[in-house]
C-alpha cells in the first residue's frame, strides 16, 4: 500500500506499474494498456489485501466537490460546506480494454494539488455513480493528493 502524496512524480510511479503489468502478461503492449482501479469500502488502516489484486493499492487521497458512499460504492453528493473529504483505498491496477467503458462512469481527474494545471495532473480514475458523468463536470469534482 502507497501513500500517493508522498510521490515526487505519481505519474512515474504509475507508468512503472503499468510496465510492471505489462511485462507479467505475455502478449500485451504497454501502449494498449490502460490504467484501471477500484475503489476499496475500507481506509487504510481496516483494508487487508486479498492477494489476488495485481496493481498497487493507495490511500491519501482526497475527493473535491463529492464524496464517496463506502456502504454503496458510488459517488455521492457532499455534504453542506465540506469542501473536501478521504477517499478509500484505491485498488489502481492495468489492464487490455476489449470493451468501452461504461458510459455511467466517472471519469474523475486525480491531481496532486487543489491548483488544477497540466502540471499537476496525474492520471484519470474511474468512479461508479447513480448520476450522469455530466453533473460531476459541472459540479468539477476532482481527486487530490494535498488539499493544501
Amino acid at each position: 500500500m502507497f501513500w500517493m502524496t508522498g510521490f515526487f512524480n505519481p505519474t512515474g510511479f504509475l507508468t512503472a506499474m503499468r510496465q510492471d503489468i505489462t511485462r507479467s502478461h505475455k502478449g500485451w503492449a504497454l501502449d494498449q494498456v490502460v490504467i484501471t482501479n477500484t475503489v476499496s469500502k475500507s481506509g487504510k488502516e481496516e483494508w487487508k489485501p486479498t492477494g489476488k489484486e495485481e496493481g498497487v493499492a493507495v490511500y491519501g487521497l482526497f475527493l473535491e466537490g463529492a464524496q464517496w458512499d463506502r456502504r454503496s460504492g458510488i459517488l455521492k453528493e457532499s455534504h453542506a460546506k465540506v469542501i473536501y473529504s478521504a477517499m478509500p483505498v484505491v485498488v489502481i491496477s492495468a489492464g487490455v480494454l476489449s470493451a468501452p467503458r461504461d458510459p455511467k462512469l466517472y471519469m474523475c481527474p486525480v491531481y496532486k494539488k487543489p491548483r488544477r494545471t497540466d502540471l499537476t495532473f496525474i492520471t484519470n480514475l474511474w468512479l461508479t455513480s447513480p448520476k450522469s458523468p455530466d453533473h460531476w463536470v459541472l459540479r468539477g469534482v476532482a481527486m487530490l493528493c494535498d488539499t493544501k
